[in-house]
């Protein structure tokens, strides 16, 4: 197999628009000693969404996530991040139906990291939240197990601004 090329970048279609320098984001793949598939530096595995609350979404950000780790070399990764996300937006779009969902999808320090904001309201009452968070936890058993046989840590708190509601993580290491 031939080492990976990246397209040609296209051109814009104002003349007056520059093309892009190669940054961060824009640098060419490079083949891993002993690899058959092509690596790319896996600091530029950046993906965020913005994903409408509905059950359905789940399904988007799945194929989203699952198309984007191969193509970083991070294959591997595949099933527990595509459980994880499937996990989180689905949870999410329940607690707060017709409210957008935020996730973003990182490697950094050896790991991946996923982060789901959802726009749930905090409660007032102390009981209340505690509740809620016995549940949340609850529901999200699957996740906790593929997490924890990966050597993973998860969980969830209150979001802090910009972001509103609460801010579910997922870090699975290499």
């Amino acid at each position: 197999m031939h080492p990976y090329t990246p397209p040609p970048q296209a051109p814009a279609l104002c003349p007056a628009v520059p093309p892009l320098p190669p940054g961060p984001y824009r640098t060419a793949a490079r083949t891993a000693p002993g690899a058959a598939e092509p690596l790319r530096a896996r600091r530029e595995v950046a993906l965020s969404l913005t994903l409408p609350g509905d059950p359905r979404s789940a399904a988007v950000g799945r194929r989203a996530v699952a198309s984007a780790l191969p193509a970083y070399g991070l294959r591997s990764h595949v099933w527990p991040a595509t459980l994880a996300v499937t996990e989180l937006i689905a949870h999410g779009a329940a607690l707060t139906p017709g409210r957008e969902l935020y996730l973003s999808l990182r490697h950094r320090d050896a790991a991946l990291r996923l982060v789901l904001w959802d726009q749930h309201p905090a409660h007032p009452d102390a009981d209340a939240r505690a509740l809620c968070e016995v549940w949340r936890r609850r529901a999200l058993w699957l996740l906790a197990a593929v997490v924890d046989d990966w050597g993973g840590e998860w969980g969830s708190c209150e979001a802090r601004p910009p972001h509103q509601g609460v801010k579910s993580w997922v870090l699975l290491p290499e």
